[in-house]
């Protein structure tokens, strides 16, 4: 049976060491994680999907700015590798976003695979600018509530002030 909480202090260690996992040993080096720095993620968007105790997928949010406008920053979603194909990833897609749109939130940016993204309603976003060195076609957005993306555009920024479920 799984178990889907919020994410707390408790879980930060293990949650850290599924990312290493998941990811490259560089992956604090990228950009988005400039923008997360000394920012408070929005807790109520942080998730963690167990099974028996066992910490098997994770995601986080955290607020940025895009031309004065507030935005969610999607990320790292991770899933343990012998945990992969198993849809995790999706559901916590799915659990998270939809609780983005219940609290408020009106857009949500990303840096991943289009193809991969694309199923959950992300699109290759133009004019929308993430700090260097990221591959513009990697920035992807959705938009939680209908035209939200129309006439954002511009530089990503840090988000210094408090933001709803933070």
């Amino acid at each position: 049976m799984y178990q889907l909480d919020e994410e707390n202090e408790a879980d930060w260690w293990e949650v850290e060491a599924l990312y290493d996992l998941c990811f490259a040993p560089g992956r604090t080096a990228l950009s988005s994680y400039r923008l997360r720095d000394n920012v408070p993620k929005v807790s109520q968007l942080c998730l963690t999907l167990r099974q028996d105790g066992i910490l098997a997928a994770v995601i986080r949010y955290w607020p940025i700015l895009v031309s004065g406008h507030r935005c969610l920053l999607l990320g790292p979603v991770a899933v343990h590798p012998t945990r992969q194909g198993e849809g995790l990833g999706g559901m916590l897609m799915h659990e998270s976003l939809n609780e983005a749109r219940r609290i408020g939130w009106e857009r949500v940016l990303l840096v991943g695979d289009e193809p991969y993204y694309r199923r959950f309603g992300f699109w290759k976003i133009d004019d929308v600018i993430m700090p260097p060195p990221t591959n513009p076609d990697r920035v992807l957005a959705l938009e939680l509530v209908p035209g939200a993306w129309e006439g954002v555009t511009g530089e990503v920024e840090k988000f210094t002030t408090p933001s709803p479920g933070a």
